[in-house]
């Protein structure tokens, strides 16, 4: 059963998949093909139960520490499903962006990225950020260097917060970790700071539904005080 009040914007820190794979001897790369269709999935759940924004955290800044073998599957299966599975979120009037040191991707995905977000610019049904080399530390050296060169005069959070990437979208009402660990891992920093956490010990390829809707419910049971009093 949907639940009645669903958060306004959903943000998951996608991990295990390695560790899901090497747990049944299988290649880390199986894992995430794995951790792909969940995803896929996960995005038709979300959209389901009305969530307006939902952000994934599908590479890192630190990610490039990882086996060449196992950075190379990921950059290129993302260029090689890209158009596929934008062109299904854009018939569903699904948003697409791209949030992250993108220079630093290849050429040829830029281009494509490019284009996604160009094809669904104007859709309404729900935003989905895709944070690709991404890292919560760097955004906010970003915007501070970027308020720096535009010679702002004072700094405010609100300001601030205009120069981030995600400066168009609330700032995520629940934060979901997959596999286990007790940390943010650099991801949404700035933006997670009255967030509401909910962490679960099934790796990412096994998350589905049911553990979506646990996560909501969890949610709707919490008194959220933002540092005040209620009366």
């Amino acid at each position: 059963m949907a639940p009645s009040v669903v958060p306004k914007h959903v943000a998951i820190i996608m991990d295990g998949n390695g560790r899901w794979a090497q747990q049944k001897g299988l290649p880390r790369t199986l894992g995430h093909k794995q951790g792909i269709k969940v995803l896929k999935q996960t995005i038709k759940d979300v959209y389901s139960l009305g969530i307006e924004f939902l952000s994934v955290y599908v590479f890192s800044t630190e990610n490039w520490k990882r086996p060449e073998v196992e950075v190379n599957f990921l950059m290129k299966t993302l260029d090689s499903l890209l158009v596929k599975e934008v062109t299904e979120l854009h018939q569903r009037g699904v948003q697409v962006r791209f949030l992250g040191e993108l220079e630093k991707l290849s050429p040829s995905l830029r281009k494509k990225i490019d284009w996604a977000e160009n094809l669904t610019r104007e859709n309404t049904s729900l935003r989905l950020n895709l944070m690709v080399n991404y890292g919560g530390r760097q955004e906010i050296l970003r915007a501070f260097s970027q308020m720096i060169a535009n010679a702002e005069t004072s700094f405010t959070e609100e300001k601030f917060s205009h120069y981030l990437y995600t400066r168009d979208c609330p700032d995520p009402d629940l934060v979901i970790r997959t596999g286990g660990d007790l940390r943010l891992s650099n991801f949404m920093l700035w933006q997670s700071a009255y967030s509401e956490l909910w962490v679960t010990p099934h790796c990412w390829p096994e998350f589905n539904k049911q553990l979506l809707l646990k996560a909501i419910e969890d949610f709707n049971a919490r008194d959220r005080k933002y540092g005040g009093l209620n009366a």
